[in-house]
Parts: structure tokens; C-alpha cells; sequence
């Protein structure tokens, strides 16, 4: 089977995760301007959560009000200099995944050099006859492995971290805050994009202010400027922490020590809590 982070990926979720980097549809953002000048069609459906994640949607320029939704062959009927406009205009408003043509050419070929201006181009899934030489490099890029196999121990304080560590999800939405409480053992908190509030009533329910970096049961909460919580984790014991980074669906719930998880969470304005989990 095919590992990713340390983790192992099934056929089936290898194949979502080509769905995802290529859907059948993808979006391009663009002012009134550019959809006007290369006559193209504006939709504003609802993106999927994936299509989200994938594209950084929640990243977008603003002046790039309209989005277009192109199929590969709607894409590859545009003239080229339109595709090539295009497509650097998704690199300029900071649309996710427009990777440089010098990066992949040598692993899915130098044809991608002609999909629109020679340096920057989409993924389709005519790209991806090979996933496997594909999206375990994209779902690697900048994050480190996962590192539950060398766990000698793990905590019955925690009643389901062992069954969480070295996970994927199913899709873009759950989070940090869903993790630390299906590791404490709320059942099917890992599954759902835990927002803010009901977190927060968990962790006033069954926490209290304090706790140890080498003992199980440490959640860490970061907070902004404003107080509000931003990202959370929870201690394993013998200094190992779990965590999921984000909400995207190429985030997986991962082991990493306590100074590993610190450091990649330091973010200028925030500050550390720590809360003891209370059985």
C-alpha cells in the first residue's frame, strides 16, 4: 500500500485525492475585465469544501470578484494567449495549485510547457496517468512525517488517540479542535469541521487551566490577538503530540514532538494556553 507522511493511503482515497487536485470542473478567478475581454462566462455556485481547500478560495484576491468554471475541454478550446492570460492571472490573484512548468515537467512530460505560457500551468486529470508519481509529492510538500511508529506508549487518558494517530480524513473540513476531542473520545468529532463555539464548551466542560508538556492530556489552545482560539493539540506523554494543521483534505492527523508542534504553530499575536484534560 501506498504510504504518504509515514501514513498509509488506501486505492480508494488516492483516488479521491486525484478528484480533488483535478476535479472535472475547477475555478478561475478573474476581474469583470478579464471575463469580458476573453468572453468568458461567470458562475457563482457554491464551491465544495475540497475545491476550497485545493484552490485557497479563502485566499483569493478580492479584486477578482468572478469566477469561471472550466472543464479540460473548455480550457484547452480558449486560445492560447487567453490560457496563458489566464493562468497568470490565477498566480497573480493567489489561486492554490498553478505550479511551475519547470518543477513537473520532467515527471508528466514537457507538453505542459504548451498549456498556456510555458511556465505556469493547471492540473487536469489527463495530467495524473500516474498518480502515484504525483500526489504523494503534493500532499508532502511542507509537512513533516507523521511520526506515531515510534510511540512506545500510548495513554488510556486518551482514549482514542492510538486510532487517530497516522490518519487521514475523508475530506477538506475536519480540524484541529475535532481531533483533540475525538482523542479525548468524542465519537465522531474527527469527521466533522469543528467550529469554534461547541470547542470552546468542551473545553470549559471537561478541562481546566494548567497542565504538563510530558504528560498525556495536555490540550494546547493558541489564541489571536482577539482571544479567539486559532489552533489546538493534545500531548501523547514521552514528549509526542497529535495534531491535524489544518482542514484540508491533504492534512493528516499527525504525531510530532511537543517542540515540533510549537514551533510550527508560532504565528506573530498569538499566545499559548495550556488545559489539562479532567476524566
Amino acid at each position: 500500500m501506498l504510504t504518504v507522511l509515514g501514513i498509509a493511503v488506501s486505492p480508494d482515497l488516492l483516488d479521491r485525492w486525484v478528484d480533488w487536485l483535478a476535479p472535472d470542473e475547477q475555478p478561475f478567478f478573474v476581474t469583470r475585465k478579464q471575463a469580458n475581454a476573453w468572453k468568458l462566462g461567470t458562475d457563482d455556485r457554491e464551491p465544495s469544501r475540497e475545491d476550497r481547500d485545493t484552490y485557497w478560495i479563502y485566499a483569493i484576491d478580492r479584486k477578482a470578484a468572478r469566477t469561471v468554471w472550466l472543464t479540460e475541454a473548455a480550457y484547452g478550446e480558449l486560445p492560447k494567449a487567453t490560457r496563458a492570460g489566464l493562468v497568470r492571472a490565477q498566480v497573480s490573484y493567489g489561486r492554490g495549485f498553478v505550479p511551475s512548468v519547470r518543477r513537473w515537467s520532467g515527471v508528466v512530460g514537457d507538453g505542459i510547457r504548451q498549456q498556456a505560457d510555458g511556465h505556469r500551468f493547471v492540473w487536469w486529470k489527463s495530467l495524473l496517468g500516474n498518480p502515484m508519481a504525483v500526489l504523494p509529492e503534493i500532499v508532502s510538500e511542507d509537512l513533516g512525517p507523521s511520526r506515531h511508529a515510534e510511540v512506545r506508549s500510548w495513554p488510556r487518558k486518551l482514549p482514542r488517540v492510538e486510532e487517530l494517530a497516522g490518519t487521514f480524513a475523508d475530506g477538506s473540513g475536519p480540524n484541529c479542535f475535532g481531533t483533540v476531542m475525538a482523542a479525548c473520545g468524542v465519537e465522531g468529532a474527527e469527521h466533522v469541521w469543528m467550529v469554534r463555539e461547541p470547542f470552546e464548551e468542551w473545553l470549559a466542560a471537561h478541562t481546566e487551566r494548567g497542565g504538563k508538556d510530558d504528560v498525556p492530556g495536555t490540550v494546547f489552545v493558541w489564541r489571536d490577538a482577539a482571544g479567539l482560539v486559532q489552533h489546538a493539540a493534545v500531548t501523547i506523554g514521552g514528549g509526542w503530540m497529535l495534531h491535524k494543521p489544518s482542514q484540508s483534505w491533504k492534512s493528516p492527523r499527525k504525531v510530532r514532538t511537543v517542540a515540533e508542534v510549537k514551533r510550527a504553530t508560532r504565528t506573530a499575536g498569538w499566545r499559548l494556553e495550556r488545559h489539562r484534560v479532567v476524566l
